[in-house]
Order: structure tokens, then C-alpha cells, then sequence
């Protein structure tokens, strides 16, 4: 895949997004899936709809989707030979039922276990964060560029995710805060990308899915950022399992992040 394709799937995404998610916005039908999380008419739709232009304008690349059953997730990561789109046709579902103004539609393209193309769009703000390999990130059509050094820890904005943490580490982070100010927001595709835009400093999450990180740990890494799991691995790999992720713009800030939370090799 070819930047020009990134553009082709940001207009393709943008398009789906506009015309299904707002008239669905805040509607509070949905229904509880077998892990508990929420499932709405939206989710479908727009799942539906990126699947079939996705296979109209790339055929036999494979499809990965949030809403598809595990056996389908299972089968399409078995089908891979050339590349699979990784859809969460709606990040941050709870918010997006409700009423909270943070969600969006992330896709992203791995190919040959890596990923090469993705796109976060938030349709409330109009903002499109796309990435291509090797060719850099944006927001919209501003290029994201590595962020200018944050003082210290100790002055950053962090976002996490208290909920997904082991129990000890949320604690300690909950009982004497490293950083001066929190925040979570509940749509991990956007996290990434707000971190890669210089919105926040420093982010983690314990308990996050392949649909879920992709397209916004590509965001991220071609703005120059950087990030691990609690265990000192990459973040991406092509599976089903969950990963955790600790992740910041600034190198240096990270090292600082990788210390505070005792991650190996930091």
C-alpha cells in the first residue's frame, strides 16, 4: 500500500461515518455482549458498511471487526497472506450512546504482521488522524511532528485507565500521583491519537484489543512517540489477545514514564 491509499481510505471512512454515526448519536438502545460491554445499532451499521467498501475497493484483503464473533475474528487472522483491516466501527460506544462527545471510527491495515495505513476519525470534531508507514502522521492536513520536551513527570497531563490496571499498580498511581493532572475518556483509538497530537503527555491502559490500538499505535509511532507494554514488549502484535500499553510523545518524558511504572529495560 501506497500513501495516495491513505487518502482514498480517509475519504472512504469520513464518508460512512458522517452519513450513519450522527443521526444515531445518543440513542440509548444497545445491548450487552458476552464480555459486558456495549453493543448499539451504530457499532453494526458502520461495521457493516466499511466491510463492504473495504472488500469493493481492496478485494482479498482480509477483515477483522470488533462485532464479528470470536470463531470470525479467529478465522480472518488465519487469512492474512495479504493484510487484514483491523475495523472498531465505533470506539468509545458507551460515550457515544449517551451523549459524551468522544468517539470515533479507527481502521487500520497490517500487513505482513506490521502496520502500514490507518485512520482514526472523529465525525463530532471533524478531525481525521491518518498515518501511513514510514511517510508520517496528520491530523487532518497538518502534519503531527514529535512534540518539543516536556519539563518532567511531574508536570504532565496523563491519560489513564484505572480500571484495566493491576490492582497494585492503579493503587500506587491512585495514592501518590506522579504526574500533576489525570484524565480517561473511554475511546482508546482516540487516546493514541490525542497523545500524538500533544493533548495529553503520558498514557496507559492495562487492558486493551487489537480493533482498539492498531491504527492509533501507527498514528503515534510516526509522530514520533513511543510506547511498550507493562512487561517491556511491543505494543502491536497480530492477535486477539489484550495488551497493555504505557506510551508517550517525548522520548525523554518516556524514559521518565517507563522508570515511574517499573517497566523492564526502563
Amino acid at each position: 500500500m501506497l500513501p495516495h491509499d491513505l487518502q482514498h481510505l480517509s475519504s472512504l471512512v469520513i464518508e460512512i461515518a458522517d452519513r450513519e454515526l450522527p443521526p444515531r448519536f445518543n440513542c440509548r438502545r444497545g445491548e450487552r455482549k458476552s464480555d459486558g460491554s456495549l453493543v448499539t445499532e451504530a457499532d453494526l451499521v458502520v461495521q457493516q458498511a466499511l466491510s463492504a467498501t473495504l472488500k469493493q475497493h481492496w478485494p482479498g484483503i482480509a477483515l477483522l471487526g470488533e462485532e464479528m464473533s470470536r470463531p470470525q475474528q479467529q478465522a480472518a487472522l488465519q487469512h492474512t497472506a495479504d493484510g487484514v483491516w483491523c475495523i472498531d466501527p465505533l470506539d468509545g460506544t458507551s460515550n457515544f450512546a449517551i451523549g459524551v462527545p468522544y468517539y470515533a471510527v479507527s481502521v487500520a491495515l497490517v500487513q505482513d504482521g506490521v502496520p502500514r495505513l490507518a485512520v482514526v476519525y472523529d465525525p463530532n470534531r471533524r478531525e481525521c488522524f491518518r498515518a501511513a508507514q514510514g511517510h508520517g502522521a496528520w491530523l487532518n492536513d497538518e502534519r503531527l511532528l514529535p512534540a518539543h520536551p516536556t519539563a518532567s513527570l511531574r508536570e504532565s497531563l496523563a491519560l489513564v485507565d484505572f480500571k484495566r490496571l493491576p490492582e497494585a499498580l492503579a493503587g500506587r498511581l491512585a495514592a501518590s500521583p506522579p504526574y500533576k493532572s489525570q484524565r480517561s475518556f473511554g475511546a482508546v483509538a482516540l487516546d493514541w491519537c490525542w497523545l500524538a497530537a500533544g493533548r495529553c503527555h503520558v498514557y496507559l491502559h492495562g487492558r486493551q484489543k487489537l480493533w482498539d490500538y492498531a491504527a492509533g499505535y501507527l498514528v503515534l509511532h510516526e509522530a514520533g512517540g513511543q510506547a511498550l507494554t507493562l512487561e517491556g514488549e511491543d505494543v502491536f502484535t497480530l492477535a486477539l489477545t489484550p495488551r497493555s500499553a504505557a506510551a508517550a510523545l517525548d522520548p525523554k518524558l518516556f524514559e521518565q514514564w517507563k522508570a515511574c511504572l517499573e517497566i523492564p529495560g526502563g
